[in-house]
């Protein structure tokens, strides 16, 4: 076998290579260049440099009338005359044959393109990425919503509890529980699952409900972050940050299904009336969508309940002289969020005389006021997991009943940590 010895190609050469190429191709846009070399009698080597000059000849329609070269496409043909009308040179450009046009999938979006080049700056493969379009998806999941809204059962009203103080609402305060999330205490410092979680929050309502003073309304305020994923895939939404999971997508909306339920009822056997806030937040923003359209159709028959099913991020309550603002605090925190709130809800805010703002998110304990009000991020029940535990992101497990009067503001408040409400539920 021997070396190309010029750089100049023979037309013999075109054609024996054209040939070569069509009998050795691939199929995937390369060809067995060992397979090739043998039967034109050149290395291997030499044979991947005569592929290349042959395209780029094609490309600059330097083959003249030579077949089209395999993949390639004729684009331009230029012809050349001379006085007498007769045809003395033929140029024609090709190149590469397009593939078919490019469809995007169905609730996908195009959100890059990438391209493998040879040295020349010449594409030789492109990849299109795609991920999925978050308003078809948003779309997708409101419609689902709203048909199965129509089978969801009612709630049966449940009988009154003793009469409350009317001029008291008792807020009750969770956030982050992350339902799903896995911790090894040996990993973290504590064990926490799925069937831990259930558990854990069904005591702290039943402790806490007990402690609480004999108010009239209630707030569930249950402030995101309930799901530790949101999808099939245990990761997170917009990041794609891989997560530790206990269990599977369907048992753990069960899960959470039947605590919410139970801690609802337990509610409504000590307050008149139970106001439920299920927060938008970034571990779960389609989860929370369906609990609120879920429990507000589920208890549209039962006039004690009343579920804020608004599609926002931002949430309020009107309690007489005292306003009460919800978000989850992963688009704003508690140094900027104040201005949201009284922009957003200017209304509510400028009847009222008391304000207060509370966030989850950072899984701790803050409070800052400011002009307009007092912004609180409170703790979270929930263990740490490894990503916490290990990059050092350390606080207490706690949540908050809150107490408020409709004409003072908050007027008390209990804390509750894991350990003492232990056993609560029995």
């Amino acid at each position: 076998m021997t070396a190309c010895a010029s750089n100049v190609l023979t037309a013999d050469e075109i054609a024996a290579t054209i040939a070569a190429m069509e009998r050795h191709a691939r199929g995937d846009g390369t060809y067995w260049t060992k397979a090739m070399g043998e039967e034109l009698g050149i290395d291997p080597s030499n044979v991947r440099r005569r592929i290349t000059k042959i395209k780029h000849m094609a490309a600059k329609g330097q083959l003249g009338t030579r077949p089209v070269m395999p993949g390639f496409r004729i684009t331009k043909t230029t012809s050349i005359f001379n006085e007498s009308g007769s045809l003395t040179q033929e140029f024609i450009q090709q190149k590469p044959e397009a593939g078919e046009p490019f469809e995007v999938p169905a609730g996908q979006r195009i959100r890059g393109v990438s391209a493998l080049v040879d040295k020349d700056g010449r594409e030789i493969v492109k990849w299109v990425k795609t991920d999925r379009d978050a308003e078809k998806q948003a779309a997708i999941m409101r419609a689902v919503i709203e048909e199965l809204k129509a089978d969801v059962p009612r709630a049966e009203p449940i009988p009154y509890p003793a009469p409350g103080n009317d001029l008291l609402l008792n807020q009750y305060t969770i956030t982050d529980l992350h339902f799903g999330m896995l911790a090894w205490r040996e990993e973290s410092g504590e064990d926490y699952d799925l069937r831990i979680a259930e558990k854990l929050l069904l005591d702290w309502f039943s402790a806490a409900i007990a402690m609480s003073p004999p108010a009239k309304t209630a707030i569930l305020a249950q402030l995101g972050d309930l799901l530790h994923h949101d999808s099939h895939l245990a990761v997170t939404p917009s990041s794609g940050h891989v997560l530790d999971a206990d269990s599977r997508l369907q048992k753990m909306i069960r899960v959470v299904i039947r605590t919410l339920r139970a801690i609802v009822s337990m509610l409504l056997a000590k307050h008149e009336h139970v106001h439920i806030i299920m927060a938008d937040a970034n571990h779960d923003p389609a989860s929370e969508a369906w609990l609120r359209e879920m429990f507000a159709a589920f208890y549209e028959d039962e006039p004690r309940v009343t579920v804020d099913s608004s599609a926002g991020t931002y949430y309020a309550y009107e309690h007489g002289d005292t306003s009460l603002f919800y978000h989850h605090g992963h688009k704003r925190g508690v140094k900027d969020v104040d201005a949201v709130f009284a922009g957003r809800f200017r209304d509510i805010y400028g009847r009222t005389k008391h304000s207060y703002a509370h966030l989850g998110h950072l899984h701790s304990d803050e409070l800052k006021s400011t002009n307009l009000m007092k912004v609180e991020r409170h703790e979270t029940l929930a263990a740490s997991d490894a990503y916490a535990a290990n990059g050092g992101w350390l606080s207490g497990r706690s949540a908050k009943v809150i107490t408020y009067h409709s004409r003072h503001g908050e007027v008390g408040r209990i804390t509750l940590t894991p350990e003492m409400v232990s056993g609560a539920a029995g």
